[in-house]
């Protein structure tokens, strides 16, 4: 069996994509070595003089969720700040513990929103309504579904924005993954997102590289009235990443920081939701078709193409013996170094995203259901199919119906 072309342009992409893996090998160990998380103690205590601050969490439907946030945000040791929770016409009873959380604490100012402005997406409007009680001078984010496990976060989120001169802050989530499912799928969503929105590429003023996370968003005042509030973002359902992009499009200093002890979060709970959430994160921080299929095309490469080939090339070899497999021992190899330098890098980028690096070699798996998040996507950005999402239905980038 000679080698044709086919068979070398076959082995040559298995190289690049060993290099490839390689470069973000060397790219991973540069991250670690600059970028400290954050984590309680790092510093002595909240800043002197802590200037006063304004905390708003939206809620629609969180029983579960909201009195942990709400208590955990409340025994914070920051000096000086309130809490905005706004109960966003849910019909559970998060309105109910809202208000009995409320009538113990002083702090937790308590608002019920019964109708949403037309034109609005939800969030949007809740986080709206909310400003309009705030009264800090900075303001910090949050999602109902956070729970603080340090009573240090906002001292040492609001020292690490001031000693870095930053204007907006998101502080990562640390995630809860309690199935299965979750440890498999989320690491790998996760590194699609790294490879348009890299923390070093965000971190730097000079880059246009923009990310935030809503579950934790600490910003100025004024940075916050010069992006134009929510209002701008107002039918965005990625709202985060939208004001970070104004943000920095503003010549505002915007900067993400991992979290080790912090705070955490359970995104998704079952294989339903994994799908449905991930497929609407896609589609809402891509935006445009040409991310999402750069975005497949970079998962079915780097990340499939050399455990497929490896599986096929192995079983050809197997079938026809090592002496007589011909090119396909060379694919076999090519296929093989290609799964190694992958796993070195992902059994390192399990670990600092706090997944057990025993299933990095899951990730296969976890890719060919992340290609079919990414056609999802595509097929709801393009308006065939629709997105439910806390009560609200979205087709496209249109909202359909509340």
């Amino acid at each position: 069996m000679t080698m044709g072309l086919g068979w070398l342009i076959w082995i040559l992409l298995l190289a690049a994509v060993s290099v490839v893996w390689l470069l973000r090998h060397a790219h991973l160990n540069r991250y670690q070595r600059e970028e400290v998380p954050l984590r309680s103690g790092l510093y002595d205590g909240p800043p002197t003089n802590a200037p006063r601050l304004s905390v708003l969490v939206a809620a629609k439907d969180e029983e579960q969720n909201i009195e942990a946030c709400v208590r955990s945000m409340l025994d914070q040791d920051y000096p000086d700040y309130q809490l905005i929770a706004i109960n966003d016409r849910s019909d559970d009873r998060t309105g109910e513990i809202l208000d009995a959380v409320a009538a113990e604490n002083p702090r937790l100012t308590a608002v019920h929103v019964q109708e949403l402005r037309e034109g609005w997406f939800g969030k949007n409007n809740a986080m709206h309504t909310g400003f309009e009680r705030a009264d800090g001078e900075w303001l910090c984010f949050i999602d109902a579904d956070c729970r603080q496990t340090s009573r240090q976060t906002l001292s040492m989120a609001m020292r690490f924005a001031m000693e870095k001169d930053v204007d907006f802050l998101s502080v990562l989530p640390q995630l809860e993954t309690q199935s299965v499912w979750e440890q498999i799928i989320q690491p790998a969503c996760g590194a699609v997102m790294v490879f348009w929105f890299n923390p070093s590429n965000v971190n730097d003023p000079n880059h246009s590289a923009a990310y935030a996370n809503g579950a934790f968003m600490l910003m100025k005042r004024s940075a916050y009235e010069a992006i134009g509030g929510h209002e701008p973002f107002k039918t965005e359902v990625n709202e985060d990443m939208h004001m970070a992009k104004a943000a920095k499009a503003a010549g505002l200093r915007l900067y993400v920081v991992e979290n080790r002890d912090l705070y955490v979060t359970r995104m998704y709970t079952n294989f339903r939701d994994i799908w449905r959430g991930w497929s609407r994160i896609f589609y809402g921080c891509f935006e445009t078709f040409r991310r999402l299929r750069i975005s497949l095309l970079v998962m079915l490469f780097s990340g499939l193409l050399p455990w497929y080939s490896a599986a096929i090339a192995w079983i050809m070899t197997g079938v026809h013996g090592w002496g007589a497999a011909g090119p396909w021992r060379w694919v076999a190899l090519a296929a093989t170094a290609a799964v190694v330098c992958q796993q070195s890098v992902l059994t390192r980028y399990y670990q600092v995203s706090q997944t057990p690096p025993i299933l990095a070699p899951t990730y296969p798996v976890a890719g060919t259901l992340v290609c079919g998040m990414l056609i999802n996507a595509m097929a709801k950005l393009g308006g065939r199919t629709t997105t439910t999402w806390r009560g609200t239905t979205y087709r496209g980038d249109k909202l359909t119906g509340q």
